[in-house]
């Protein structure tokens, strides 16, 4: 009994003597501190904010060896290995250099541990705080695109923006908040991200199936959006408020963030409000029907111990999203809008919209409403020399589509999703430098039917599960990593009926005995399995040049629309039919990269070819005579296909910082991605029409200078000036038959920025003030995945455009006040 108090008596000390700190400076190259930088460690999920002087400290890091990260506002990331002794004080102090430079990020998606991206064989890129923070976005992953070469988007309005990687999107891009999987009927084309991008820290991109963590639906890469870890001293309440208008879309938006941290505790929260009008270009005059309205709450609660973490996440997300239909008056080429049903609607007599209504920030009668609920936990536990990492959640999405003007409460679908995902890994001891890593992963769906009119897919039930084994091995400057991974997904459902219904005056869920109904979804049952696997190396040919080669097997199991999907979809204005024989898709995808680092000059070249055997697309429907099949008047009507595909393309990048001139900062990246349908199964006369995928964004560049001034004693820091230029190559290689795609023009968008950060005589931090003015010379343009190009019902027009193009010029102010 003595010696079991005694030990109850230590074991505060002993805990506490497995942990030690870290302290330091950051600094500039000019050796003058660097204000308020963030420094953390990542996989720790500890961090700090430096002071004014530049000096930090992070108490209660676990012993043992640990990355840690400093970042600050126009500046680089910089990186150090560290090894915390128990019970002793590390000193660490930083260097930032005044210019981007991404190559020696360290990433923690797509990888086993965390890793540097020039040492990772699978293609990864990164965006920060800093860089999101400086444009003005209306969702986050129109920032990610902004800044990663080879990530695009295809959009329905200025807020929903789905994520395409080298020319691939829907369910082959897994995207990830904080690690989970994010689940939201993503197979629609007019379904975004549901995210809070105020909340965003970081956004890491894989590119390609080469990650053996995720499996299915990540076969074209993985998008996670990290946000934001607790920061600043122990004990003491942090936070920041955050405003911003954006002129072309009257957008206002708003966000106050909380942390807090003290003896390993840890909590966070953020609310978001956004609300924009209609938005505006030189074409259309204001575009009816974009505005949204979006509030979104997100709270976290956890602990980090010398055992390891344990933290909880819970976010709300509630947004009502106009969806534009395209109608006009012929002549006049204002936009009209829905007042009958579809069936005695004519769409090209309908009524004028009203001045007040394009002005207005009231949500129109038909629009969709999506709300998104999340919870989860993600744990790491130091276990048997070790670490275990676990994540369990749950999630709800509820979209409802609103398409009934003479029922505006109506909804047409109305759809409830619910998620439960697991992910555990452990990743063994190092022995003898090789790291090894193994886990499983999966998740349950249930989707559901409520109140709705409109069926474009059936109630269903959805098992997936999957396990990986990693490995990674260092061989003097080569690293060698790889792995292989097993998946197997069960989709079932029962028979569906769909019937009058008397009281509502529309269809609705009916049973087999209900007059009127017919089966417009026979059960189902089948169970897809697949294997993938990944072989790759980087090599440190010398201090500034690293080459690395990667080759990859991807699966990907056939979504719930492509199998099964038989109606009209009111959001898309499109009749979806599946095809219950489809297989599933495996792509064999090559990577070859050369990334050359030094102080002055950052640049990579990445190279990819993909083959996909069974790739699933979309196609208008025809009838016998060639003619487009209408199902649903207004809407066009698409029946999936499956051929073979073959992908190509590379990513190039140049970041330049000349020494004799510190304060400029020249960047510059661009890629290409070239689709085309490698087994063609259309009549020999219709080959050429169909020789290319549909989807595929042109040949993009941006270039950016950007001038910083010098830092000098005054209430203004970090002031700098920013001019890019966004260029889009003509798109001349399209999916053709049935015009379900046209040629689109090439354009250049013109920006201009500023910024300053206001500091108090103390030379703490009071506000940041951020100016962007995009497309500064109000070019009219269609960018090729714009959804809205094809929003036309007429052959020609007087003015000689055709659907609806992408906003004109637009003034953002940004004002962040951190406290």
């Amino acid at each position: 009994m003595k010696h079991l108090l005694l030990a109850l008596l230590l074991l505060p000390r002993l805990l506490l003597a497995q942990t030690g700190t870290l302290r330091g400076t950051v600094r500039d190259e000019q050796r003058r501190p660097v204000p308020f930088a963030s420094v953390v460690l990542p996989a720790a999920r500890l961090g700090a904010t430096a002071d004014a002087e530049g000096i930090f400290e992070i108490a209660g890091v676990p012993a043992g060896p640990a990355r840690l990260v400093a970042s600050a506002v126009g500046y680089t990331t910089a990186t150090q290995p560290v090894t915390v002794a128990a019970g002793a004080v590390l000193e660490i102090n930083f260097m930032l250099a005044p210019a981007p430079a991404a190559l020696t990020d360290v990433v923690v998606t797509g990888v086993s541990r965390a890793t540097e991206v020039r040492r990772s064989p699978v293609p990864i890129a990164t965006l920060g705080r800093r860089e999101i923070s400086l444009n003005a976005n209306t969702n986050v992953i129109d920032a990610a695109v902004r800044g990663i070469p080879g990530l695009s988007a295809v959009t329905t309005g200025p807020n929903v923006s789905k994520p395409f990687i080298r020319g691939l999107g829907y369910n082959r891009v897994l995207t990830l908040y904080n690690g989970l999987r994010q689940e939201g009927q993503q197979w629609g084309d007019e379904h975004g991200v549901e995210v809070d991008g105020y909340d965003i820290e970081r956004v890491e991109v894989v590119k390609g199936p080469a990650s053996l963590l995720y499996g299915s639906d990540a076969v074209a890469g993985v998008v996670n959006l990290l946000p934001a870890l607790p920061s600043g001293p122990e004990g003491q309440l942090q936070g920041d408020a955050l405003a911003e208008y954006q002129s072309n879309n009257g957008l206002a938006g708003n966000s106050l963030g909380l942390n807090y941290q003290k003896n390993g505790f840890q909590t966070s929260f953020r609310a978001s409000h956004r609300l924009a009008r209609d938005y505006r270009n030189a074409v259309d005059g204001l575009v009816y029907n974009t505005g949204f309205q979006e509030l979104t709450l997100t709270g976290m609660a956890g602990v980090s111990k010398p055992w390891g973490s344990s933290h909880w996440y819970l976010t709300l997300y509630d947004n009502r999203q106009e969806i534009p239909d395209g109608s006009r008056d012929s002549l006049s080429r204002r936009f009209t809008r829905q007042v009958l049903e579809s069936g005695p609607d004519d769409i090209k007599n309908r009524p004028l919209v009203r001045d007040e209504e394009l002005n207005s920030y009231a949500i129109a009668p038909l629009h969709q409403r999506i709300r998104h609920y999340r919870v989860f936990t993600k744990t790491q536990v130091r276990l048997g020399g070790g670490e275990l990492h676990l994540l369990l959640g749950a999630q709800q999405n509820q979209r409802e589509e609103f398409n009934h003007p003479t029922a505006p409460a109506q909804p047409g679908l109305a759809l409830r999703l619910s998620t439960f995902t697991y992910d555990v890994r452990y990743h063994l001891p190092t022995w003898h430098g090789l790291e090894t890593s193994v886990g499983s992963n999966g998740m349950g769906q249930l989707n559901r039917h409520q109140n709705a009119t409109d069926f474009p897919i059936p109630n269903y039930n959805l098992l997936d599960a999957g396990g990986f084994l990693l490995l990674k091995k260092p061989f003097g400057k080569l690293e060698v990593s790889g792995g292989l991974r097993y998946d197997t997904r069960l989709v079932t459902w029962s028979d569906f009926y769909v019937a009058p219904d008397p009281a509502t005056g529309f269809d609705g869920a009916g049973g087999p005995g209900t007059v009127g109904a017919t089966l417009q979804f026979p059960a189902f049952r089948q169970r897809y399995q697949g294997v993938s696997a990944s072989l790759g190396a980087s090599f440190v040919a010398t201090e500034r040049l690293t080459l690395r080669a990667n080759l990859a097997r991807g699966y990907r199991a056939p979504n719930i629309p492509e199998i099964g999907s038989n109606g009209l979809d009111p959001g898309a204005h499109i009749v979806y039919l599946g095809n219950r024989s489809f297989q599933p898709e495996f792509s064999w995808q090559q990577d070859v990269g050369l990334l050359w680092h030094q102080t002055e000059l950052d640049a990579s070249v990445e190279l990819f070819h993909n083959y996909v055997q069974n790739f699933i697309y979309q196609a208008r429907l025809l009838n016998a005579n060639s003619q487009p099949v209408v199902i649903v008047p207004g809407n066009t009507t698409y029946q999936f296909q499956q051929a073979a595909a073959r992908l190509y393309g590379l990513e190039a990048s140049l970041n330049w910082r000349p020494a004799a001139l510190p304060w400029l900062a020249w960047n510059s990246s661009a890629a290409f991605v070239n689709g085309e349908n490698a087994e063609p199964t259309v009549p020999e006369h219709l080959a050429e029409a169909a020789r290319y995928l549909p989807l595929i964004p042109p040949l993009r560049a941006r270039t950016e200078l950007r001038a910083t001034l010098p830092a000098r004693a005054g209430r203004l820091t970090g002031t700098y000036f920013r001019a890019s230029v966004d260029g889009s190559a003509p798109q001349n290689r399209f999916y053709a038959l049935d015009n379900t795609e046209t040629a689109t023009a090439g354009y250049a968008l013109l920006g201009l920025g500023a910024g300053t950060t206001f500091t108090s005589r103390a030379g703490r931090s009071v506000a940041q003030l951020i100016v962007q003015v995009d497309n500064v010379l109000d070019t009219a343009y269609q960018a090729h995945l714009n959804r809205l190009k094809y929003f036309e019902y007429y052959a020609s027009s007087p003015t000689g455009h055709l659907g609806i193009y992408n906003p004109g010029r637009n003034v953002g102010v940004k004002v962040l006040v951190p406290f």
